[in-house]
């Protein structure tokens, strides 16, 4: 099939192709391979654009995926109209022979509309290649050429499986082939299902688990697999996998992953968050390590294919097709499964809907609007099973009067997103919650007095607060206030970390502070310090210098991100040793001195009086890094090679260097540093820099772009010209970066 379909790709006559065929056969699989040929090949096309579409499909979505594609920088099109961002797509791509891959698409896209003209089979030798499981969509979308994506042959199945099984497993025990095969032919020749459950069987090395699995496959229903009625079937092996996870808590979390919308992109943090929230995670009473569960829970999921790594960092999204599934598996009795209902983009409630809502123990409403919500608080006189509600994209500026005394219940209450929202009163109500995200909305006063007393987890990040008060949430051990601009006076922030210390069962906060008095409260208290995940340090226009104790840095061993941003009269970052070499941060014995171990990202944003950030050397496990405005920089790292000897992990995690607005920045460091992480540099603005800490081993199996000026890449100076060669092939050129797009800023 692959072969057929790059020979009309080779026919200049051919512009659209369309591949069709039921879900989970393998038709994105087959577009992928199209895509990674592309990139090897080229065939003389310009650019390749890869765009998600999904049910509903969204011209506007599709045109930014390819505005992003096409590295038209931000400005130039976030604030513009569905038609003007057609016709700036429209004038780069008339002057490309470009290749589009369309996944999965559920009705006609306008290419037109979206600003992809053509390409018509006759003078444009453009192509655009699309899946959908529909053959009608091929009509629609006037395919030049379509083709029927087939369930495997038995030998490629049985070859797909054995991969995703593993040849340790697979051989493991001479019966193990013949009762795979018979595996197979249960899976009846569907790709997803075949990997979904051969990585399911990967560490089943047992005759026994190989026997129980193939008996449990062939008591799944076995109506034939027809596009109309194939859920039932496919749904049945693919609850295969969902019913091999190991225990109960998993499983919950992984039912709880279709609460989001399709192809939604959900932010491991808020997804664990959430878990926490539940009470689904064994460690719950320790945020820490509650964390550390929910991660590993994921990790979990990914293995067994029920969860993807998304295109974002740090995110992940479920496959329309598992989501469909577990969506599916909470329809049916057993194991004290949750009646959940997700709706999205409803304009109009209808009667039948309020039933299915009566029952629900879990609703998740998305982009709902303003009149829907109404209908809902009029017409459901009460929710009476209702433990979780999100609520989210709304344009609701306040919540109705009475609203929320009908679910008494609830215990997780998530209503970020909506950010018109201003008004939050009536949330005292709810004497059972215990996990309250009001993230992204426009609240300026949280001052509920009495009421909460279970609250467990408070998360505000993003918000626009001027007054706050916690002392009495008794049962808090999270609290988030992270992001954004922070607008409490300073001696209210300063009774915001008194309450925090006052509280018993704190264990996990994340924080922006903006003045003196604050930053030396935290300073003083290990209690503060050792429950700090995020730390902001914003527009602390006091602080000269910021001097870190070992203690303080032994106490702050959950501390992941730190961000200091608008400091302007702060020139030096440092951690004060016993014995300081001459530069006032290298000594022999710094190998002895405590590290930040756990943290992984670090911003420093308009400081421009800051001169270096050497002591990161005691930042091993450091990911991410990012540095901008820094008017007075001269180096990242200070010091000679003396240094090399106690900090030869210097770095050795990083993924991701920023460097941006630097005029002064004249080295990284001075030493070669052999960066076995590093995906990605981008350096913008720091024409002094005239060297990069690079040899021919740096990044060896790790870098995949160095984006910057043209002109700064070809001013660099190397130690001899095969150095620059090696790098010149991931280099990318670029005028301009948005440094929030490359940090994934937003929670």
């Amino acid at each position: 099939m692959f072969a057929e379909i790059w020979k009309w790709l080779e026919d200049e006559k051919v512009g659209i192709i369309g591949l069709y065929g039921m879900g989970g056969v393998g038709k994105t699989t087959l577009l992928k391979r199209i895509n990674n040929e592309f990139l090897k090949t080229k065939l003389g096309f310009d650019v390749v654009i890869w765009v998600v579409v999904s049910k509903q499909a969204n011209a506007e979505k599709v045109q930014e995926v390819i505005l992003k594609k096409l590295e038209v920088p931000r400005y130039e099109w976030k604030y513009g109209s569905k038609d003007e961002k057609s016709q700036k797509i429209f004038n780069i791509l008339k002057t490309k022979k470009f290749v589009l891959l369309l996944d999965d698409i559920w009705e006609r896209l306008d290419l037109t509309e979206v600003g992809a003209r053509g390409p018509n089979g006759e003078d444009n030798m453009s192509k655009v290649i699309f899946t959908t499981r529909s053959k009608d969509v091929c009509h629609v979308m006037e395919a030049h050429k379509h083709v029927k994506v087939e369930c495997l042959a038995p030998d490629e199945a049985l070859s797909l499986f054995r991969m995703k099984v593993g040849d340790d497993t697979f051989n493991s025990h001479p019966e193990i082939p013949t009762l795979a095969e018979e595996i197979v032919k249960e899976c009846k020749g569907l790709s997803l299902t075949l990997i979904t459950i051969g990585r399911a069987m990967a560490d089943k090395k047992t005759l026994r688990r190989w026997d129980r699995a193939l008996q449990v496959l062939k008591t799944y229903p076995s109506t034939s697999l027809t596009f109309s009625g194939m859920e039932d079937q496919v749904f049945a092996i693919l609850a295969f996998s969902y019913d091999s996870l190991s225990n109960g808590p998993i499983k919950s979390c992984f039912l709880y992953c279709s609460m989001f919308p399709p192809d939604y992109e959900i932010l491991e943090d808020e997804l664990v968050e959430l878990w926490i929230g539940e009470g689904f995670l064994t460690e719950s009473h320790d945020i820490q390590r509650a964390r550390d569960e929910g991660y590993d829970i994921i990790e979990s999921l990914k293995v067994a294919c029920l969860l993807d790594s998304a295109e974002s960092e740090k995110h992940v999204k479920m496959h329309d097709m598992i989501r469909d599934m577990a969506l599916w598996l909470t329809t049916k009795p057993g194991e004290n499964k949750k009646k959940v209902v997700v709706k999205e983009r409803v304009r109009m409630v209808k009667s039948r809907d309020f039933a299915e809502w009566k029952e629900a123990h879990m609703i998740s409403l998305w982009d709902i609007g303003t009149v829907s919500l109404l209908d809902i608080g009029h017409e459901m006189s009460s929710f009476p099973n209702l433990e979780t509600l999100f609520l989210r994209r709304s344009s609701m500026d306040e919540i109705s009067t009475g609203f929320l005394e009908k679910m008494p219940l609830v215990r997780v209450l998530d209503l970020s997103y909506n950010y018109c929202l201003e008004s939050c009163w009536q949330v005292h109500q709810l004497v059972n919650l215990e996990y309250l995200n009001m993230s992204f909305t426009s609240i300026k006063v949280w001052n509920i007095v009495g009421g909460l007393k279970k609250l467990r987890c408070l998360i505000l990040n993003f918000t626009h607060i001027k007054e706050i008060s916690i002392s009495h949430l008794s049962s808090l051990q999270l609290f988030s206030m992270h992001g954004g601009r922070l607008q409490i006076a300073c001696n209210e922030q300063k009774a915001l970390l008194e309450e925090l210390e006052n509280l018993e069962y704190i264990n996990e906060i994340s924080i922006i502070l903006d003045s003196d008095i604050s930053v030396k409260k935290l300073l003083s208290s290990y209690k503060l310090q050792s429950c700090i995940r995020k730390l902001h340090l914003q527009c602390c226009s006091k602080i000269i210098s910021l001097e870190l104790s070992p203690s303080c840095v032994q106490a702050m061993v959950h501390l992941e991100m730190l961000q200091i941003s608008s400091c302007d009269d702060l020139n030096n970052v440092k951690i004060n040793a016993e014995d300081k070499g001459k530069q006032g941060f290298i000594s022999r014995y710094n190998m002895f001195l405590p590290k930040f171990c756990k943290l992984h990202e670090v911003h420093i944003i308009s400081c421009s009086k800051l001169l270096n950030l050497t002591w990161l050397i005691y930042a091993p496990c450091l990911q991410s890094l990012a540095v901008s405005a820094c008017e007075s920089m001269e180096e990242v790292i200070g010091g000679s090679d003396r240094v090399v000897e106690d900090n030869s992990g210097l770095f050795s995690r990083l993924t991701t260097l920023q460097l941006e607005n630097l005029p002064k920045l004249k080295s990284i460091c001075n030493w070669v540093l052999p960066f076995p992480s590093l995906k990605m540099i981008y350096v913008h603005s720091c024409e002094n820099l005239r060297k990069i800490p690079f040899d021919s081993s740096t990044g060896k199996n790790s870098l995949k772009k160095i984006q910057a000026e043209q002109s700064w890449w070809d001013g660099l100076q190397w130690e001899d010209e095969a150095i620059k060669q090696r790098f010149n092939s991931f280099f990318m050129p670029s005028e301009y970066m948005d440094l929030h797009q490359v940090l994934g800023y937003g929670y």
